[in-house]
């Protein structure tokens, strides 16, 4: 039987795609004035990591629906993953403009992706799914964290980017390894 489409989970997905450019017009409209409950926080910042958390959480629910209700489709298995990359890129290019993340730690990261959506659609063409993996997921979660204290100017923002760019490289290196024979096959 297949599935809608338009089901919840890819609705979800789309709606992350969609939020991801809210983050980029808050972060860079520069709203400058202070939320008076939150110390050294602008509006612009505030609203910027509410969606942006937002958009998050829908990663965690859209996956978990799919899987639960049966609902995966072609569409989410292309989509999911490609609103995960654009929400972040998002959320980081802003960071750059602004000088809170060094573009560099930027180009690492979306190396890596690159490198593992590469790795998967070949994978892919010789009829083997590579599942994201544990340590990919550790990273997605380091990342998500790290990019929510860098938008609010939260101490500790920048460690814990370091933290998941080496998360990154890691969880990279391990996606080749363990593809290493469909490349080179």
């Amino acid at each position: 039987m297949k599935s809608n489409i338009f089901n919840v989970p890819n609705t979800l997905s789309l709606v992350r795609v969609f939020l991801a450019p809210l983050v980029l017009l808050f972060l860079s409209l520069r709203i400058d004035e202070p939320v008076p409950c939150l110390d050294g926080v602008s509006w612009g910042d505030a609203i910027a990591a509410a969606v942006f958390i937002i958009a998050s959480i829908t990663d965690a629910f859209d996956g978990y629906i799919a899987r639960r209700y049966k609902l995966v489709t072609t569409l989410g298995k292309f989509i999911d993953p490609l609103a995960d990359k654009v929400l972040v890129i998002a959320a980081m290019l802003a960071l750059i403009e602004l000088g809170r993340l060094p573009a560099w730690i930027v180009m690492v990261i979306i190396t890596r992706e690159f490198i593992v959506t590469g790795l998967r659609l070949v994978a892919a063409a010789e009829g083997v799914v590579i599942a994201a993996s544990k340590g990919g997921k550790l990273k997605t979660v380091c990342q998500i964290i790290a990019l929510v204290m860098l938008i609010l100017n939260i101490p500790g923002g920048m460690v814990l980017m370091w933290a998941a760019m080496i998360l990154t490289v890691w969880s990279g290196m391990d996606y080749l390894i363990k593809g290493s024979a469909i490349i080179t096959g």
